[in-house]
């Protein structure tokens, strides 16, 4: 039996919005009966870019972008919301919500932990990602926002098919999903998902030049320590690192321990400019 799934690796996505335009492109001003009807022009997003900056220095600022849509998840909200089954699993794994029977349901949208339903005033419709599954019937391996990525950052296929692109590369790669806390257990999957991210740079005082290759330690209040190197610019990054109390370190041959005590609050932490003296 086909199990639909997909994983995405932000680490090679580069936010030119190709995915967002083809499913656009797909679904705007086309009708898919039983999938799906039209999708509005403006307004929704069945696949969308969410933006995460992530601060190195005052002028070194990096933007990561998740790809979001429908999770299609195993534990379905919209699906136990719906009444006289207006949203539905396919046995491919595949939720959809069905254009005739979900009219008027508008709790659809606020049952989905996600944000991944749109309202349709005009047709008084709840809409979402379908996977492009008309396409998946008519014989294509994978949607349009998966065909027109140039990255090839989508990875989709059949988990029940151990030659498919998806088995391979999760059988390499294990991702995780992208909101674990709400135990959805999506079809969705993601690779590099940014994550909170600590950086600062490190410079000589005395000639202020910037410290390349030099180790920076990260500790928590528990004891556990993270190490980097900070790069050709004197910048250093660290992600993934719990709220609360730390401490940084860093040295220099030729220059004094620097160390400093701090709060990890957010989910951006800048630590400025570290002076190493000699």
């Amino acid at each position: 039996m086909t199990r639909y799934a997909m994983t995405i690796d932000t680490n090679f996505c580069i936010g030119c919005y190709n995915c967002q335009i083809a499913c656009k492109d797909e679904h705007v001003g086309n009708d898919f009966p039983p999938i799906s009807v039209s999708q509005p022009t403006f307004g929704h997003f069945w696949m969308s870019l969410e933006e995460k900056e992530r601060k190195f220095s005052p002028s070194h600022i990096k933007v990561a972008y998740i790809p979001r849509l429908c999770q299609h998840c195993g534990n379905a909200a919209c699906i136990e919301a719906a009444e006289n089954g207006a949203a539905y699993r396919r046995p491919d794994g595949i939720v959809i919500i069905d254009p005739e029977k979900a009219v008027g349901q508008k709790q659809l949208v606020e049952a989905c932990p996600h944000g991944a339903i749109f309202w349709n005033e005009e047709k008084n419709l709840p809409q979402k990602c379908t996977f492009c599954a008309h396409l998946l019937d008519d014989g294509w391996t994978e949607p349009r926002c998966v065909q027109t990525c140039p990255t090839s950052c989508i990875y989709f296929g059949d988990l029940d098919d151990p030659n498919s692109k998806i088995s391979k590369f999760k059988g390499e790669m294990k991702g995780e999903a992208l909101r674990p806390d709400l135990h959805t257990k999506p079809l969705v999957h993601y690779l590099g998902l940014p994550k909170r991210h600590v950086s600062g740079a490190v410079i000589f005082q005395d000639s202020d030049l910037c410290v390349p290759d030099v180790a920076v330690t990260l500790k928590d209040a528990s004891g556990g320590e993270m190490v980097c190197r900070t790069d050709a610019f004197g910048d250093f990054a660290f992600n993934n690192v719990p709220l609360g109390k730390h401490s940084i370190r860093c040295q220099a041959d030729g220059y004094s321990l620097y160390s400093r005590e701090f709060e990890v609050t957010g989910d951006i932490e800048y630590l400025g400019e570290i002076f190493l003296q000699r």
